[in-house]
């Protein structure tokens, strides 16, 4: 028995994947791996794609965004905000639309009004104006006048603004002119209502600063429960797994838990299913009937055809008809069911065989889901084999090839479990129906199923060996352990990559797709931890691009 789990290298992999994993390839992977300290926080390399956002680090994650529309745009912030909220926080769209349409149509979108010159005479303090909302004379210094042009007394600016705020419209507040789409400058709205209103001033500033998470497609909160605090911002690929600071895995695009190699649409369908009660009413359609007086199902516990329901109701189990309680063990008195009704037996078989398909798939995946649970207890044991064999006078020093290996083991337990709620999808009728003949969906599923076997028996393996009381070996059974863990290591690595590869290029790239059906990519060092953003910033005016000055945000994250 030892000596079939300690076979030579090719016991690992069917020859046809030789050509990939030859062994100048595999020594180079040992090589890489052994120098992978997995007790270590993995750094991503450079050009992080995803970062923490906390409170603290909030204002600063906002001004880099606010500072670059400012900057080529030679805009006050509260212009750029606008110009930012309107496009979601995407500066390259922003840009974009700037290039193909121009200056002048990017403002009047977005409601921005730049004044290059004052027009017309300015208000003298001592002169009043007829405000056309109350229709009443005040003096010039108790109304405002707008970047839009537009000017009514500061009281009617006021009762607007509450009303907006109130509404939860503050980070949009166009102006009371009829037909006139000009944002509000902020600073005038925060002025006006924080004399009268300042807990609406704050939650007004709280809106405008939140807004970069609320509205910005790249940046989402952590779905964490209960919930730490940060927001998790990425750069590139919306479709992505990510770990937050707190520790949460999750797929950025539904904020669910991480579930690649599964679409998020076909997670949330796998979740629903697993949740709700249908497959119950699968196992009542198909081991129950309904009784033709009450309705209630009935189990048939024996083997006679005529069944008595709770309520009194006798009938017949082969087509659920009502009858009396006369019968012999060959006919019921006055009943006659042997008419074949072909609907009534499809259905029935149909709901069977969906029944047992969904359990196939679903022990499956439930049975690598206990596996992880169960392994994760390995950790604690393999630190203490490592602590006892530290101990021993050897020259083999170095274990990090057993956590290493035990880091490789939940990668691949992980994506072997998930790829079982996606294969029921794949090769089911719910998604696919229609873009798959049965001779292509057979096809596809052997492919498939090929690869998820030979990963499913590599991870076996690597779990077995690293279950191994190495700490007991001599020093020449510890080298033997040490390259077995190695070798299956890099080839489950390998296998997962490979059907990642499979499941992107023939399966999901050869079907029309919406969006929903994106995964994210494989990650060979695990789901990339997101790095902090710095906070060092956070207190620094933003300097407006007209005329220099130094324009005001709230610092507090409220």
């Amino acid at each position: 028995m030892e000596d079939d789990c300690l076979g030579s290298d090719e016991e690992f992999y069917t020859s046809d994947q030789e050509d990939d994993y030859s062994i100048e390839g595999l020594e180079e992977s040992i090589d890489g791996l052994e120098n992978d300290d997995s007790d270590t926080p993995w750094i991503p390399p450079k050009g992080t794609t995803t970062k923490v956002i906390t409170k603290e680090s909030l204002l600063a994650a906002q001004k880099e965004d606010l500072r670059r529309v400012m900057d080529l745009l030679f805009l006050r912030e509260h212009h750029a905000r606008t110009l930012l909220i309107h496009h979601r926080w995407d500066v390259e769209k922003l840009f974009a639309v700037l290039v193909e349409k121009g200056r002048a149509f990017l403002f009047a979108e977005a409601g921005v009004s730049v004044v290059e010159h004052q027009d017309g005479e300015p208000l003298l303090p001592s002169s009043t104006i007829m405000c056309a909302i109350c229709i009443e004379d005040v003096p010039s210094n108790e109304a405002t006048k707008m970047d839009c042009g537009h000017c009514f007394c500061n009281g009617c600016w006021t009762e607007h603004f509450v009303v907006k705020i109130n509404d939860g419209q503050s980070k949009r507040i166009r102006c009371m002119a009829h037909k006139c789409n000009a944002i509000c400058d902020e600073a005038v709205v925060r002025n006006l209502v924080s004399k009268s209103h300042p807990n609406l001033a704050e939650k007004f500033d709280r809106f405008l600063l939140e807004s970069y998470i609320e509205d910005n497609k790249r940046v989402k909160w952590c779905p964490s429960t209960p919930h730490c605090g940060n927001a998790i911002r990425v750069e590139d690929d919306e479709f992505c797994e990510i770990e937050c600071s707190c520790g949460l895995q999750f797929c950025f695009r539904c904020s669910l838990q991480a579930h690649s190699p599964c679409s998020c649409l076909m997670w949330e369908l796998w979740a629903k299913k697993c949740r709700d009660e249908s497959e119950t009413v699968n196992w009542i359609t198909v081991h129950t009937k309904p009784c033709p007086k009450c309705h209630k199902p009935v189990e048939k516990n024996g083997g006679c055809n005529l069944v008595s329901c709770i309520c009194g109701q006798a009938f017949c189990w082969l087509c659920g008809g009502a009858t009396g309680r006369d019968h012999t063990w060959s006919s019921i008195a006055g009943h006659s069911c042997g008419r074949y009704k072909e609907d009534k037996e499809k259905n029935a078989e149909r709901a069977k065989r969906d029944l047992y398909r969904y359990m196939h798939y679903h022990n499956r995946y439930k049975a690598h889901t206990d596996s992880i649970k169960l392994e994760s207890k390995l950790k604690e044991t393999i630190q203490e084999k490592v602590s006892i064999s530290e101990l021993r006078e050897s020259k083999n020093r170095d274990f990090s090839w057993v956590t290493n290996g035990l880091s490789r083991l939940f990668r691949s337990r992980r994506v072997l479990s998930y790829s079982y709620p996606f294969a029921f999808y794949m090769f089911g009728e719910e998604l696919f129906k229609d873009q798959m003949t049965k001779e292509e969906r057979e096809i596809k599923q052997n492919l498939f199923e090929d690869q998820q076997q030979q990963l499913e028996e590599n991870v076996e393996k690597l779990s077995k060996f690293l279950e191994e009381p190495f700490d007991n070996y001599d020093e020449d059974k510890v080298m033997e352990v040490r390259m077995q863990v190695i070798n299956l290591s890099v080839v489950t690595d390998k296998l997962c990559q490979k059907m990642y590869d499979c499941i992107e290029n023939d399966l999901l790239g050869s079907v029309q797709l919406g969006i929903h059906h994106n995964i994210a990519p494989y990650r060979s060092k695990g789901i990339e931890k997101a790095s902090e953003l710095s906070a060092s910033d956070k207190d620094l005016p933003l300097h407006c691009g007209t005329n220099d000055q130094q324009c005001s945000i709230s610092s507090k994250f409220r």
